[in-house]
């Protein structure tokens, strides 16, 4: 089979039915998947990027982008509780991809997916840092700019953004038990803010805030109008990330079969209503200009300070003062589980690609006192702190909406593969209406990734190389499947995918300066130009060194 061996599902069985001090604890009931999924979805989208959304894409209609954001994780999620009941293994999609459609096609997403977890880590990190200098300033401390702030927001390093990655991830080397308990506390206090603030926020809505709910389209594809509405859709997309979190749980779950898809649904069912409610009262109480600048900070600290009454000369005096600071105390503690769930979300990704061969076996070690891949959840408490030390929320948001949008595809397409190829294999969930609801699910993706900025497709083409680089030097080699085939088939189709993304990565540079005009910054057409080409000539010359040994 080559580079699109598939891992046989006896295989898999075998993995989910492990026990031992060298294998994850299972730990986690139905509703410790639930309160999994609500830490990690609300907090991300509602209080992240909410703000810049409506101000600059959609106006009051981020609540339609909302809605339409979560059809598409309707479809995608009823395909995961599938694979969820089916397959109960640590990898989410790459598991699924690994099962369905082959090595080559597991290696993609699972590297698309270890770029997902960073970068949504990355985002809310940077916005649990914004919000504590928010609390600060409340209480009459402020911290230097330049120390709180990375070199494009005008400061020098994001200190604090990258001691919270460190906190969550010792929170999660210590044990999973532990970090559930800790995530379930949080989640119910972030659900009990959310409902005081659109109990106490629902009688200062202004109905002229709504007016126009769809702003005119400034003549720019994407900015206000429907097609704002759908650029909306793609860039809150990310907010429901938890449901794919909570699968890469499947090995710490007491039943998986069961309790998979309840935590899936049942997440991304509640966390829908309480978006769409918050996103309502958000911009009824204060007008969706109001957000503009703020980058996406601190939506809901603008929205308290306009729940008042004005005075005579127009200034408005919030009538809960105290709410805000304990709203936004609140919102930094809820904003440790979506980073504690990502960050566990990225290590069993890396824990699983481990095991199967295609990285390093050092990480998928096990602690031996914890029963935690200690070595990936270091690795990544590394590269995220970084991140969030040194990089703007904006792009790292938008790079988590595409990630995930690419990963959701693939799993619908994969149920389609999967109803072919496992008719006979037990399923303790079942998507309704196939072939419908996965086609359905492939098509929203698919068009939501289209209506994302140009650059963010830039980055995500760039970092694909980077991950075919890594499978094409180490992973076809060391790949246990195939571990000792001196020449895997498939060579070729893995050199053309990177002739291709180098192709798409002069596109996507063209794309993007068109997009901002020829006389601004070039710097992102530049590294995209360099990348396709020195990637052009590396796929080339393993064509010609493929040939040259077919000769022989």
């Amino acid at each position: 089979m080559g580079l699109f061996i598939k891992k046989p599902f006896a295989a898999l069985q075998a993995e989910a039915n492990e026990s031992g001090a060298k294998t994850l604890k299972r730990v986690l009931g139905p509703w410790s998947l639930v309160a999994l999924g609500v830490g990690v979805i609300i907090g991300a989208g509602l209080f992240s990027i909410t703000g810049t959304v409506a101000a600059g894409y959609t106006g009051p209609a981020i609540t339609l982008s909302f809605a339409i954001a979560a059809i598409g994780c309707c479809f995608a999620g009823l395909c995961y509780a599938e694979f969820a009941s089916m397959i109960p293994v640590a990898g989410s999609a790459y598991t699924y991809s690994y099962a369905t459609m082959g090595e080559l096609v597991a290696w993609i997403i699972g590297w698309d997916l270890v770029l997902e977890y960073t970068v949504a880590a990355t985002t809310v990190s940077i916005s649990w840092s914004r919000y504590l200098v928010v609390f600060l300033e409340g209480v009459g401390i402020n911290l230097p700019h330049a120390l709180t702030a990375c070199p494009w927001d005008g400061g020098i390093i994001n200190i604090p953004a990258a001691l919270i990655v460190v906190l969550m991830s010792i929170f999660l080397i210590r044990g999973t038990g532990g970090s559930s308990i800790f995530n379930g506390f949080i989640v119910f206090l972030k659900v009990t803010v959310i409902l005081i603030f659109v109990v106490l926020g629902w009688k200062y809505i202004n109905a002229e805030n709504y007016v126009p709910y769809i702003p005119a389209n400034t003549g720019t594809l994407g900015e206000f109008g429907f097609s704002g509405v759908l650029r909306g859709a793609a860039i809150v997309f990310f907010a429901f990330l938890g449901f794919d979190a909570v699968s890469t749980a499947a090995q710490e779950t007491k039943n998986p079969k069961r309790d998979m898809p309840i935590g899936i649904l049942m997440s991304l069912l509640i966390c829908t209503i309480l978006y769409m409610v918050f996103a309502h009262v958000m911009t009824g109480v204060a007008h969706y200009t109001d957000f503009a600048g703020q980058q996406g900070i601190a939506p809901v600290a603008v929205a308290i300070d306009h729940m008042g009454h004005a005075d005579a000369a127009g200034v408005i005096h919030p009538d809960y003062p105290w709410l805000n600071r304990a709203i936004v105390l609140t919102i930094l503690f809820g904003y440790c589980s979506v980073i504690m769930v990502t960050l566990l979300g990225q290590s069993r990704v890396f824990l699983s690609m481990s095991r199967d061969g295609l990285l390093p076996p050092f990480f998928s070690k096990i602690h031996e006192k914890y029963r935690t891949p200690a070595h990936s959840n270091l690795l990544f408490m590394v590269v995220v702190g970084l991140l969030a030390a040194l990089i703007p929320a904006r792009v790292a948001g938008e790079m988590t909406s595409i990630g995930t949008l690419f990963a959701f595809t693939l799993v619908c397409a994969a149920v389609l593969i999967v109803r072919k190829s496992m008719p006979d294999v037990h399923r303790a969930f079942k998507t309704p209406f196939v072939p419908a609801v996965p086609i359905l699910g492939i098509l929203t993706c698919l068009g939501m990734m289209l209506f994302l900025p140009a650059d963010t497709w830039i980055r995500l083409v760039l970092w694909m190389l980077i991950g075919l680089d890594v499978y094409a030097c180490y992973g076809v080699k060391h790949s246990k499947l195939e571990h000792d085939v001196p020449r895997r088939r498939g060579a070729t189709a893995l050199n053309m995918i990177g002739i291709a993304l180098s192709v798409l990565s002069v596109i996507t540079g063209l794309w993007h300066q068109q997009t901002v005009g020829w006389e601004e910054d070039k710097t992102l057409l530049i590294i995209s130009f360099v990348f396709a080409f020195s990637h052009c000539a590396f796929y080339m010359v393993r064509i010609w060194k493929q040939t040259s040994e077919k000769k022989r």
